[in-house]
């Protein structure tokens, strides 16, 4: 462990754990999203909408901090691709449930819900491991199990993919669901870039 004889911005971690927290909100939104009917999906877009403000402003308040600490936490573009890696997230969850509600999808195809299911695990683990940056204890089961989730995600994703040009939809519909179900597999993507990027801040401060 590296001694550090300067003190460091702290507040770092509390940003950190709010918006990886606000990712739980995502995923839940996206699993109502699957129960809904049409007309009750603008709502849980507006909410989704919400949720996604409220990371960006999660993210500027790191990257300001960011800007304004001499000192930081750990190496500052590690601070930065983790910041970017959490609001990916949250974009891309966000254009899924938009693009269900812009596209005006009746039903999505099944195997979505593993898709959605997979994110809403990823995102329980991402919540639970940001505190632990404060100590880096604990990480390295998190880690293993998004990298493994992302494995599942990208087999889940090749089989809607499969499904989707069988022939059962017109080439209207698998357009519109092809881009649902690729932006709901880059979320599972940057949930992995997050706990690379957590895997590299351990092994430098290890």
């Amino acid at each position: 462990m590296r001694i550090r004889l300067t003190p460091r911005e702290t507040s770092f971690y509390d940003l950190f754990a709010s918006s990886a927290s606000n990712l739980v909100t995502g995923s839940k939104l996206l699993l109502e999203l699957l129960g809904a009917d049409v007309a009750a999906r603008a709502e849980i877009a507006d909410r989704m909408r919400a949720a996604e403000h409220a990371g960006d402003e999660f993210t500027h308040a790191i990257f300001h901090q960011l800007n304004s600490s001499f000192i930081t936490p750990f190496d500052r573009e590690d601070i930065y691709a983790l910041a970017s890696s959490l609001d990916d997230i949250m974009d891309f969850m966000e254009e899924a449930v938009d693009l269900t509600v812009l596209y005006e999808v009746e039903s999505l195809p099944k195997g979505v819900e593993q898709q959605i299911e997979v994110l809403a695990r990823a995102a329980e683990l991402t919540a639970a491991a940001m505190p632990n940056l404060r100590t880096m204890d604990n990480l390295t089961e998190y880690w293993i199990e998004v990298n493994r989730l992302e494995n599942q995600a990208d087999q889940i994703h090749r089989k809607l993919l499969a499904r989707l040009f069988s022939g059962e939809y017109e080439a209207i519909e698998v357009l519109k669901l092809k881009q649902i179900v690729d932006v709901l597999e880059e979320a599972a993507d940057a949930f992995e870039h997050v706990a690379n990027t957590v895997e590299t801040i351990a092994v430098k401060e290890s």
